[in-house]
């Protein structure tokens, strides 16, 4: 459990803490997935430059006189197959990874409505509710998770 949760002491109870400790773990698996996909989105798009820049170099430029030369010149060299397959590997794990970002926000999101829509159950006692502002700006500062409101 994170430091400055179980440093919350009365403010809250553990069942409490341990609902904020699993949005915060699903806040770090959701920047995680968004992290991933952003840099392989970025090689993927770098990727299918390059191969369209080596193609048209190689292969249309120099035989875009008739397009079967071009199609024969394509499968003549295997190269070309193993840059195709990876460049469509690339968009495949870029695919997969937006997926498990997408799913991981809304594990997230619906975690973080669940601590503002049970924020009364979860701090019943007066000087609890009193000092739930402490909690909530605690979460926003350390974590970047917003308890106030339910939209993003």
């Amino acid at each position: 459990m994170e430091n400055s949760i179980i440093h919350l002491d009365d403010r809250t109870d553990q069942a409490t803490k341990q609902m904020l400790n699993n949005v915060v773990k699903r806040k770090r698996k959701y920047d995680d997935f968004k992290r991933k996909h952003l840099i392989v989105m970025i090689l993927t798009m770098c990727m299918t430059f390059l191969f369209f820049l080596y193609l048209y170099q190689t292969t249309i430029k120099p035989y875009s006189y008739s397009f079967y030369e071009i199609f024969s010149a394509f499968f003549s060299h295997s190269g070309n197959l193993y840059l195709f397959v990876l460049t469509g590997g690339l968009f495949g794990l870029m695919n997969l990874l937006r997926d498990k970002r997408d799913k991981a926000e809304k594990e997230f999101h619906a975690l973080r409505c669940e601590i503002i829509d049970k924020s009364k159950d979860l701090w019943k006692k007066e000087h609890e509710w009193k000092s739930r502002h402490i909690v909530f700006e605690m979460m926003k500062e350390k974590f970047d998770i917003n308890l106030y409101h339910e939209n993003k």
